[in-house]
């Protein structure tokens, strides 16, 4: 017999401030449970929330009786937008306001690759308003924080400095999509402003992070760099010893979900 769980509501906010306006889609699963905290998706840059990890997400969410919200920042999936007008801010910006029309009182964040920086910067900007204790967990997948500073900025050829200052952006081939990916100059300056990788790391809570070794993309010294900078957090890591920068396998998706379920003292 097949379990029934509760479908998650497709809806819209309008999002004005940082650029121009947009609209932005996101995904609510009501919970069944109000012990435990939501499930936020934070994805990666040009990821949307019909990914693997975020439908899997979902999935345990309802399996275990959390509430979950997935989202599309602005330029990717569902949400409006350019996809060249954004920046760290930008969808930050977007993240807070998803955060807002939710409300969840308590929260317990996933993010991949970049969306690991921006759950990062989220949580910072909620310790100033005094609301950092509505993140009870953080779980990060192959976390990528810092990246255009640190992963792109050093590695630029001559050529793709002079695209940046000529042309605003230069692009890469990307190993998941025919079309190429595009960095624009707007991006690695904001980049600059919203680095988390300068000091100490505050998040208030519980931190687990999965990485597999074999990612071409964000290596796992890059993982490794990051815990050194959350020294008064309960931080764990998982190593993946073949695993990419996906992590979207049936046994990667099982770490996800066992990492999720122990912090929420259900393993």
């Amino acid at each position: 017999m097949s379990t029934s769980y509760p479908a998650a509501t497709l809806s819209h906010i309008d999002v004005s401030g940082e650029g121009a306006p947009r609209r932005i889609a996101l995904y609510v699963l009501p919970g069944a449970s109000k012990d435990l905290p939501c499930l936020v998706w934070f994805g990666g840059y040009r990821s949307d929330m019909t990914g693997t990890k975020a439908v899997e997400l979902e999935s345990h969410a309802a399996a275990i009786g959390a509430g979950c919200v997935r989202f599309d920042y602005s330029g990717h999936g569902l949400s409006g937008g350019a996809f060249a007008d954004g920046t760290i801010s930008r969808w930050l910006e977007e993240s807070l306001a998803v955060l807002g029309h939710v409300d969840a009182r308590r929260m317990l964040f996933v993010g991949s690759s970049m969306g690991a920086w921006i759950a990062l910067r989220v949580i910072a900007e909620l310790r100033k308003r005094g609301e950092g204790d509505r993140v009870t967990g953080l779980v990060l997948i192959a976390p990528a924080p810092d990246f255009t500073i640190d992963l792109i900025e050093p590695s630029l050829s001559d050529a793709e400095w002079r695209s940046l200052s000529e042309r605003g952006y230069f692009e890469e081939p990307s190993e998941y999509s025919t079309e190429p990916n595009i960095f624009t100059r707007a991006l690695i300056e904001d980049g600059r402003q919203n680095q988390v990788m300068s000091g100490i790391i505050e998040t208030g809570c519980p931190v687990h992070i999965l990485q597999g070794m074999a990612d071409p993309d964000v290596p796992y010294p890059h993982a490794l760099k990051l815990m050194e900078h959350l020294p008064s957090d309960d931080v764990v890591m998982t190593l993946i010893r073949d695993g990419d920068h996906r992590l979207s396998r049936p046994q990667d998706i099982a770490k996800l979900k066992e990492a999720i379920s122990a912090m929420l003292g259900l393993a």
